[in-house]
């Protein structure tokens, strides 16, 4: 369990937050709720969101139950720390579609004693760590991994399968391209996917075979 701990003017340094899991587990949500809490205690807080990502809105950080708070676009994470001068805490959404620079940018930010607070998928479409956030989250001092509801099984689900097909590893979308999936409704869902590909090859093949003329 997650407990919020408090900006410290005399504590030198700040800390990290990494909010992860899969697509639709709440963590832009939770991700707001906590930069509402900041700036309810009147604490300097700025968002930041790379500008790959203009689902809902070019400037504003919006959870899938449509709850928003407002941000800065930034195109790689060296933009952040001139931007995040003076703060108290700094959020950032969507933290795996950043460079690998967004590591040593929160690390850097902690140092100077704000609190960065880190929101992202921790997992790609094909199950493997996602981005940076693998080094965020060993880095980080405080790690909360959120869960959706599987839409097969209804356990808690940890995998963002993809529905659309592509294989461009970052796709932005929404239920119509992903929905959250258990370990086990996963793994049968990328199984069907292998023999439905392997399925196709075979038929293109045949029918390769029976264009070519005779010899």
């Amino acid at each position: 369990m997650f407990l919020e701990n408090t900006v410290n003017h005399k504590e030198q340094f700040g800390w990290i937050e990494v909010i992860c899991g899969s697509m639709f587990s709440g963590k832009t949500e939770e991700l707001i709720r906590r930069l509402k809490r900041a700036k309810f205690a009147r604490q300097k807080v700025e968002i930041f969101k790379p500008t790959v990502d203009v689902r809902y809105d070019d400037e504003m950080v919006v959870s899938h139950d449509d709850n928003e708070i407002r941000s800065t676009p930034v195109p790689a994470a060296a933009n952040i720390p001139i931007l995040a001068d003076g703060c108290d805490v700094v959020g950032i959404d969507e933290a795996q579609f950043f460079d690998d620079e967004i590591v040593r940018v929160c690390n850097d930010l902690a140092n100077k004693g704000i609190r960065v607070i880190v929101a992202g998928l921790d997992m790609d479409f094909k199950g493997n760590p996602f981005g940076p956030m693998p080094y965020l989250m060993a880095t980080a001092e405080y790690v909360t991994k959120v869960h959706a509801i599987c839409t097969k099984t209804g356990n808690l689900a940890q995998y963002s399968y993809r529905k659309a097909k592509s294989d461009d590893l970052v796709l932005l979308g929404e239920v119509d391209e992903y929905e959250p999936l258990s370990r086990a409704a996963y793994y049968k869902s990328m199984l069907r996917d292998k023999v439905r590909q392997m399925k196709v090859k075979d038929a293109e093949e045949i029918q390769t075979k029976e264009k070519k003329p005779d010899a």
